[in-house]
């Protein structure tokens, strides 16, 4: 390994160290009991936010408790349900589609690998690699939009590709550290490094951050750019 290559490890896995401390109950946001609530939920978040979609899936869940019901769903019922969360009719469509597919193929069951998550109506890599971390406990990358961003900021990869965002960050890390690195960055994301004016002046990270100064970096200033977690 060369030592600009050395340099970058070392300086990604300080990152996480730090964001570790900031963010010490950093987790999955969107609330699921097992593989399938948290399939479906992640489908529901496209295109709207976690909070948004947890106020909807405690009734969803209710009411379809697994893909059995699910599959069998009224539409005009299915779509009220979920309206909240924005392209109901196309996340209906999915939803019935996914949950079908999960009984013709996977006999109700929510598959553990990536290559027959990704067979699913509506589930491609980024959800299901959430479900293999979140549900399975298996190294996986989720390059979400908070994700793509930091990693591009922190100049870990320079590519654009999900795919070859997911293979070159991967590289900086042990397996091991893979899903918490999945949720640091997205509560970071979420909290301080937004992608419109991020919080630089108000960030743990930003003596390593070679974007430093996208935001305001008057602390005064950038404080009041901070999100506060979820309680």
């Amino acid at each position: 390994m060369d030592a600009s290559r050395t340099a970058t490890v070392r300086r990604a896995r300080k990152i996480f160290r730090i964001l570790g401390d900031t963010y010490p109950d950093a987790h999955c946001e969107l609330d699921h009991r097992n593989a399938w609530q948290l399939l479906v939920a992640t489908v529901l978040s496209a295109q709207s936010t976690d909070r948004r979609v947890n106020t909807v899936t405690p009734q969803l869940f209710a009411r379809y408790p697994s893909a059995v019901e699910l599959a069998g769903a009224d539409r005009t019922e299915l779509e009220e349900l979920i309206k909240p969360t924005g392209f109901f009719r196309a996340k209906t469509d999915s939803l019935l589609r996914l949950s079908a597919s999960l009984l013709s193929d996977f006999d109700g069951q929510v598959p553990t690998a990536v290559e027959q998550l990704t067979t699913l109506p509506g589930v491609g890599r980024k959800t299901a690699n959430v479900v293999l971390s979140d549900a399975f406990g298996k190294p996986a990358l989720t390059t979400d939009t908070h994700f793509i961003r930091l990693s591009r900021r922190f100049a870990w990869t320079a590519a654009t590709d999900p795919v070859k965002i997911e293979a070159e960050v991967g590289e900086l890390f042990e397996r091991r550290d893979w899903n918490q690195l999945n949720h640091r960055l997205i509560w970071h994301g979420r909290r301080r490094c937004h992608a419109r004016r991020p919080a630089c002046g108000a960030c743990p990270v930003a003596a390593l951050c070679p974007s430093f100064g996208e935001g305001p970096v008057e602390e005064k200033v950038a404080v009041k750019l901070i999100r506060e977690p979820r309680r």
